[in-house]
């Protein structure tokens, strides 16, 4: 099966993709396009995948990936990491041709980020925890650094898990609320003493309160697709005992 890479006009000619489960050499419960180095997978496949995702989006070129901490810590990217000492951070910068910048994910959002005027592109992970703490508002103060101008910065959030999927406990939404009391529209009512979180629309919003030139959503929810993409929250619903990542990709053409 090809690799099914998913991209957003709004990025422009930038080389990109939001990957999912599709294509890749794993088996069993991480079948498919497994890249997560985290995960019980066996590496050898792993780092495959790995390759093959590079090659789907900027072959030839140098894949960047930190240790994903759901911090709102983004790093500005000269060089490559080594694989077994890559930095705790949660997005990454660059304006360097050749480096491919990417973020994994099995539910969180992954945001992409492109100022082609400018030549500056960047890659964030956001979780719940990331999206409050700032992690999108890190990658644009970031991508400003070097030389991204707000206005002409564009961006995307890919496949995350979707409002109809995301339950939460009531009282979850309160360091939200107490940040921003608009919010509140991205929780709704679900069963008794559970709400339904928007994670997508409330990332969308306070990217929108950036300035910044375009913001889109491909739209698609991670936990109900199980043959496109990974989802931490299914295989706990499942039982399972791991789960794969996938991974979006973007880079400065060389």
């Amino acid at each position: 099966m090809s690799v099914e890479v998913l991209r957003a006009p709004a990025l422009g000619d930038m080389p990109h993709g939001f990957l999912g489960r599709r294509g890749g050499v794993s088996g069993g419960i991480h079948a498919g396009l497994n890249v997560g180095l985290g995960s019980d997978d066996e590496r050898d496949a792993i780092l495959h995948n790995r390759d093959v995702a590079r090659d789907a989006v900027l072959p030839k070129s140098t894949l960047v990936t930190v240790h994903q901490v759901h911090s709102a810590r983004a790093l500005v990217v000269d060089a490559p990491f080594p694989l077994d000492a890559r930095p705790e951070a949660d997005a990454l910068v660059t304006n360097r041709p050749g480096l491919l910048l990417g973020v994994l994910t099995a539910d969180c959002v992954p945001i992409l980020f492109a100022d082609t005027t400018h030549g500056v592109v960047g890659a964030a992970h956001a979780g719940w925890k990331g999206a409050l703490t700032g992690v999108a508002e890190a990658t644009i103060e970031a991508m400003t650094s070097l030389g991204a101008m707000r206005s002409t910065i564009a961006c995307a959030i890919g496949p995350c898990i979707g409002k109809a999927s995301y339950e939460v406990s009531a009282g979850f939404e309160r360091p939200f609320l107490e940040e921003e009391p608009e919010d509140e529209r991205f929780f709704t009512e679900g069963r008794p003493g559970h709400l339904q979180f928007d994670i997508a629309g409330y990332v969308g919003a306070r990217l929108a309160r950036t300035g910044i030139g375009t913001v889109t959503m491909l739209d698609e929810d991670t936990y109900s697709q199980p043959e496109r993409f990974f989802s931490y929250r299914r295989a706990c619903h499942a039982g399972e005992p791991g789960y794969g990542r996938q991974i979006s990709l973007i880079g400065v053409q060389g």
